[in-house]
């Protein structure tokens, strides 16, 4: 009996370490950025203009999207905005299954991947938007959110704003994985 018992357990293990090198990037998406770490301080660099900063998108990277991929979706939103209501800040559609993140500045349109296509945020402008918190409103969580889809386009009526937006991707996504920045003023 314990004889078989260490048979089943190694045979196992086999299927395990097997499972394992067949998923290098382990059981989840992963979102990355060299520009700040999960849950640090947004520099400057990303605050909005309108806030004194230069408004620029961060670097992201990521990877172990599921299989059946065919396209990836991008949101930052600050929940903590408008009195909980919450911010869209930007909204990044139709990029492409091949794309595994987006180069520093993107969301000025420039270094979007092919096909890629972005929102209109909550300041009414299409692209990305940086943190630009009300002086005194505490610190604001600016949560990037990646979603691996089916679909290699999202409908048209799933981009007329950020919440239809979200809810779309919500119902849809293969997978997700996010990434949490903070700022205030």
């Amino acid at each position: 009996m314990v004889n078989d018992i260490r048979k089943t357990i190694a045979a196992l293990s086999l299927v395990l370490a097997a499972i394992l090198i067949s998923c290098p990037e382990g059981w989840a998406m992963n979102l990355t950025s060299p520009d700040f770490a999960n849950g640090a301080r947004l520099s400057l660099v990303q605050v909005n203009a309108r806030c004194g900063g230069r408004n620029r998108s961060p670097a992201l990277g990521w990877s172990g999207a599921p299989a059946g991929t065919q396209s990836y979706a991008l949101t930052l939103f600050d929940p903590d905005a408008d009195g909980g209501r919450g911010f869209w800040h930007w909204l990044v559609f139709d990029i492409p299954a091949s794309a595994a993140g987006l180069p520093e500045g993107a969301g000025s349109g420039t270094g979007l991947p092919r096909g890629a296509m972005q929102a209109a945020n909550d300041f009414g402008d299409v692209g990305y938007g940086g943190a630009c918190p009300p002086p005194g409103s505490g610190t604001h969580h600016y949560e990037f959110t990646l979603y691996a889809l089916g679909v290699a386009q999202l409908p048209s009526e799933a981009t007329t704003n950020g919440a239809a937006l979200a809810a779309w991707l919500k119902a849809h996504a293969l997978a997700t994985a996010s990434r949490i920045a903070t700022y205030s003023r």
